[in-house]
């Protein structure tokens, strides 16, 4: 793969809505249809003005500009038509917006941008009042002498870490500030996983007895995340103590020093229940997603199983995909652990070049030897590693570093359930289905609701010829993570082939493949399938292309080693219809 970074210099446009959330909170149906109208404006000056958006995230907004004036002129002319639009309809339609403007280096990565130019533009869209424009000296110097705008110069103000000497663009009727005296306090570090508070969720309804259920949904919830380990969480009763508090959702994170919030309601009425709730990442004062459920309340308590669990398992994986993003707009010099190990984990779920994962988690265990996630992240590297072609030669020697760096973890946390996944591949990889039993069983006591678990209970019980377990695993992995599938999708096809589920298992390996068309397991997998079909032209066809794939596999006895014993007979029998002897 190429090492050469691409950067360049470019205007970045930064902007986001004023107390999104709590908008969301109040009506969510006319806070969308107001954001709507309010993107229309601004997609329209992005074009009258030739900016470009690479990315958002819920009611965030970052743009490029070829030309720091026209980047100014559009920001100017963006909060003169919004503040057109608020006094042109009903003050529950109003919508505010902050806007953040800098010049500077950034990474190229297709059509994304990245780097200090950009993390300094958010900054500054932090630092800006609502209604109003903040830009950096960069951008000042250059266009002040172009534009017929007025600025105020706020000097140097540390954001977050970050000093940066801001320019507010003065307006019409809004307040001069003087912030040379109050830089902004920075705020923690980012060297360690952030933390996250369940609030008490809110009774909405008249029923004094739904408070309970509302306080039994918090606690569940606050108990599902917390068995995942992968982000600190905030207990019950420090939670509990800002019940029916008139704190923001900011004011709440600083004191319990959290970046994440869970808040939710809970509305009863008649015999059914409607349960929302929404992730707010409250150091940017920002709503990531939000959700409603709406059940009969035949049983309470299957209700406040299911829903505490489905907000838990959304949450966790947000945040990790809400920290890649961040991470991914800093330096690549950041040398903080979790910094780190997020650069690494985002590399592999592009299943990027192993060794780079690897190299990057090293750098992780380097800067803090006692977090264990990087530990994590190269033992599941390692098992895709031992399940690729190019190291057939190599699987005990790759065996053995799964189960010393398991090890190295347990000794450290016996109840971590990525290290207790790892130990049940490491005993699978060497053909111990009952030793991988065991500890994919002690993994699942650690935490049920964990994907990877559940995959493995799956593998497990189709060694054992349990097809019709394995398939029920199978199916709360799909429930838990999807994701969790794609990096072994010939092995559902395998339990549906066994299943006699042939049609199911063709549209399951197209699917796969289109995907991963180079993928030579699963176009094996194909030949299988299509031979078992009796498509016997199209195996025959696909066979040859399997071949050129794999010229080390030429007869059945080859292709035997390679495939999982459970769904062997069934393989290898539409392979030799295809014309594999």
């Amino acid at each position: 793969m190429s090492d050469k970074i691409i950067r360049k210099i470019a205007v970045i446009f930064v902007t986001d809505v004023v107390s999104f959330s709590k908008l969301m909170e109040r009506d969510e149906d006319q806070t969308l249809q107001s954001f709507r109208a309010c993107k229309a404006i601004l997609d329209n000056l992005f074009q009258e003005h030739s900016g470009r958006i690479f990315n958002t995230a819920g009611d965030s907004v970052l743009a490029e500009f070829p030309s720091a004036v026209s980047a100014v002129i559009c920001a100017a002319e963006f909060q003169k038509l919004i503040k057109e639009r608020n006094a042109s309809v009903d003050s529950s339609a109003e919508m505010h917006f902050r806007v953040g403007l800098n010049m500077g280096d950034v990474i190229v990565e297709g059509d994304n941008l990245y780097g200090d130019g950009v993390n300094v533009a958010a900054r500054l869209e932090a630092l800006s009042q609502p209604d109003g424009v903040c830009l950096s000296k960069s951008i000042h110097d250059f266009v002040s002498q172009k534009v017929d705008l007025a600025f105020k110069d706020l000097g140097d103000q540390k954001v977050k870490n970050t000093v940066v000497h801001a320019f507010d663009m003065t307006f019409e009727g809004m307040a001069v500030r003087e912030l040379q005296d109050k830089p902004v306090e920075p705020q923690a570090e980012g060297g360690k996983p952030p933390a996250i508070a369940v609030l008490p969720f809110k009774n909405m309804s008249n029923d004094e007895e739904q408070e309970y259920f509302a306080d039994g949904v918090t606690e569940d919830i606050i108990g599902h995340l917390s068995l995942w380990k992968t982000f600190p969480v905030i207990s019950r009763n420090s939670s509990f103590s800002f019940k029916d508090t008139t704190l923001t959702t900011v004011e709440i994170s600083e004191k319990l020093n959290v970046r994440y919030l869970v808040e939710g309601s809970i509305r009863k009425g008649g015999n059914k229940v409607r349960i929302s709730a929404s992730l707010i990442d409250a150091e940017q004062d920002k709503q990531i997603w939000s959700d409603r459920w709406d059940r009969p309340m035949d049983d309470i308590f299957d209700v406040q199983d299911e829903i505490s669990l489905a907000i838990a398992r959304k949450v966790n994986p947000t945040i990790r995909s809400e920290e890649r993003a961040k991470v991914l707009t800093k330096s690549a010099t950041s040398a903080s652990a979790w910094d780190t190990y997020l650069r690494a984990l985002d590399l592999f779920n592009k299943r990027s070049d192993t060794e780079e994962i690897h190299q990057l988690c090293d750098q992780a265990i380097a800067a803090d030897n006692n977090f264990v996630d990087p530990y994590a992240l190269k033992c599941r590297t390692l098992i895709r590693e031992r399940y690729s072609p190019k190291n057939i030669k190599h699987h005990d020697r790759i065996s053995k570093q799964i189960f010393e760096i398991a090890t190295d973890i347990l000794n450290r946390d016996k109840n971590n359930s990525d290290a207790l996944n790892c130990m049940a591949s490491y005993y699978m990889s060497i053909n111990d289905v009952v030793n991988s039993g065991h500890y994919a069983k002690l993994a699942s006591d650690v935490n049920p609701n964990n994907a990877q678990t559940a995959f493995n209970q799956s593998l497990v019980s189709a060694l054992n010829h349990d097809i019709e377990s394995a398939l029920e695993y199978l199916e709360k992995v799909k429930f838990l993570d999807p994701s969790e599938l794609e990096e072994w999708p010939q092995f559902e096809v395998g339990l549906l082939m066994v299943n006699d589920r042939m049609d199911e298992a063709y549209e399951q390996i197209q699917r796969a493949i289109s995907k991963d068309p180079n993928n030579n397991m699963l176009i094996g997998f194909l030949v299988a399938v299509l031979g078992n079909l009796d498509r016997l032209p199209e195996a025959k066809e696909k066979l040859e292309l399997f071949r050129k794939m794999r010229p080390d596999i030429t007869s059945r006895e080859d292709y035997g080693k390679v495939v999982p014993d459970f769904a062997r007979d069934i393989i290898l029998q539409g392979m030799e219809k295809a014309g594999l002897s």
